[in-house]
């Protein structure tokens, strides 16, 4: 037996009308005795229940909760449900696993009606507990019998996970492209189609600055610290380098923004143009170039300055963007919104009118600290906020965040949305039922070293932006978006992601998958 293939495994992995074929009518010659549960993390509290439960039958049926219903904790499930499958399946001692798609195991105890279900011991402490009145109900108005299985030993997979996560981001990877029908080599093949894209980016400009000074001393009567200045050093930011992100993947880039008029300005347009971006910009000479200076001594960012004027461009100045959206041939649209006077509640529809109709629609909004909203970008074909923004406009502090992602998703009417979740990767979406298993998925980060995680969404919305618009598949889009995030973490400051960084991050995830080390 090759304990490799998971083909040996997975043919233990059945769906409940062919558990049904396979058992036959109750009463049946052998016992069958069931048990469901969650079981995100396997540990030795699952085994010895599991164990316990195969002593007292002939046929064991593990039975998981799909994803969709599990919400227990806030990113939970840890484990996604077809690897769950798959790690149940492993274990000698198990028979068949199924996968539940209802709240709860009673519709599945009546169509299979085992001999016993097994629940664990904690569920006899004190009274029934009324949903395990339930399933007794329903056990007995066949015939079944309900078994609590001795617990000397538990675990909790929420504690475990919470302590710390295991590092299974590689093969969850793996699942989600076995699942998608997707390989490595799609990954490379959607890289290399990047180059006749045409995008026009439309956003607020930012000079991000850092100012690396060295500790001197400190005053004796005030807290003030005394600091020997070094260097400056000022890279693009904002909407700016989303376009720079998108030009280094390839694609052919025009860019719309608003710039006051200052030595900033020029900085910007002479990077931008040395780059071979077509820059659109509008000169408000009544404000200045945005810029967010950081302190840095020894490493650590001490202080931000941030030279702002969040003031609503004027109607002149919208009429012009207006005109440049409606008047440059572009593939795709890109919306980059950081609250900084383009966007607002009065340009936003004007702004949207005026993509051309067969363009393909972007937008990423990053308000939360501001007075804004991803939702005032309804109908996109993408939308990439990240958690904080997504509760923000929704108004929502409370739900999982999955059920948050798939709320959002609908209230934007858009077609994807990709919900960045900083460490912990990013949640896709797709405009499915809520029900509907493949309605969402997650890419778990692969950043092997984060130096600086400023600017990864960026690079995100940038890669999943021109991965949807050639693969039309939201797993690859959502996969290299994450690469380039990971890509962009392990560099300080504003670098532009390139094919051959994110190449590199492939080769390197396809190797480990094949334990070519």
């Amino acid at each position: 037996m090759d304990v490799t293939n998971k083909e040996f495994f997975r043919r233990k992995i059945k769906t409940v009308d062919q558990i049904l074929d396979i058992l036959g009518p109750f009463p049946r010659k052998e016992k069958v005795i069931m048990c469901h549960g969650t079981f995100d993390i396997v540990h030795p509290g699952h085994i010895r229940h599991l164990l316990y439960a195969k002593s007292k039958g002939d046929i064991l049926v593990v039975s998981i909760t799909g994803d969709v219903h599990v919400t227990k904790d806030n990113y939970r499930p840890y484990v996604p449900e077809d690897l769950r499958q798959l790690n149940l399946a492993a274990l000698e001692f198990v028979d068949y696993v199924i996968t539940d798609f209802d709240a709860t195991p009673l519709n599945n105890l009546r169509l299979l009606k085992p001999d016993f279900f097994a629940k664990g011991y904690e569920y006899v402490e004190g009274t029934v507990h009324p949903k395990t009145q339930e399933e007794i109900d329903v056990l007995e108005s066949y015939g079944g019998e309900i078994i609590f299985t001795p617990g000397d030993i538990v675990y909790s997979s929420s504690a475990l996970i919470n302590l710390e996560p295991p590092g299974i981001e590689l093969e969850k990877l793996m699942t989600l492209m076995e699942r998608e029908k997707i390989t490595f080599e799609d990954l490379r093949k959607t890289l290399k189609n990047f180059s006749n894209i045409s995008v026009h980016v439309v956003g607020d400009t930012i000079v991000d600055s850092y100012t690396h000074c060295v500790p001197i001393g400190g005053m004796t009567k005030t807290p003030t610290m005394s600091m020997r200045y070094e260097k400056r050093l000022d890279f693009v930011g904002g909407a700016a380098i989303v376009a720079k992100h998108l030009k280094a993947a390839g694609a052919q880039v025009s860019f719309s923004t608003v710039l006051g008029q200052d030595p900033l300005a020029e900085f910007v347009l002479n990077d931008l143009k040395a780059y071979g971006i077509q820059c659109l910009d509008v000169v408000d000479s009544t404000r200045s170039t945005t810029n967010k200076n950081a302190i840095v001594a020894n490493g650590y960012r001490l202080l931000k300055i941030d030279t702002v004027d969040n003031r609503s461009i004027s109607d002149r100045i919208l009429q012009l963007l207006v005109n440049n959206i409606q008047s440059t041939a572009a593939n795709i649209v890109v919306f980059s919104d950081f609250r900084h006077g383009m966007f607002n509640k009065t340009s936003i529809p004007d702004l949207t009118a005026a993509i051309p109709e067969e363009c393909f629609r972007v937008a990423d909004s990053q308000v939360a600290s501001r007075w804004g909203n991803i939702l005032d970008f309804q109908g996109f074909d993408l939308i990439t906020p990240n958690e904080r923004e997504a509760r923000f406009s929704l108004g929502d502090q409370d739900s999982v965040v999955r059920n948050l992602a798939l709320d959002l998703i609908a209230q934007a009417k858009c077609k994807t949305l990709i919900l960045k979740m900083g460490e912990k990767g990013s949640l896709t979406c797709r405009n499915l039922p809520k029900e509907d298993p493949r309605s969402f998925f997650s890419v778990d980060s692969f950043s092997e070293h984060v130096v600086d995680a400023v600017g990864s969404g960026d690079a995100l919305l940038s890669y999943a932006t021109l991965s949807l618009y050639v693969s039309k598949n939201e797993a690859i889009s959502s996969i290299l978006g994450s690469l380039a995030a990971a890509v962009e973490c392990e560099y300080d400051g504003n670098i532009p992601v390139t094919p051959e960084h994110v190449l590199k991050k492939i080769d390197r995830l396809e190797k480990k998958a094949n334990f070519n080390y």
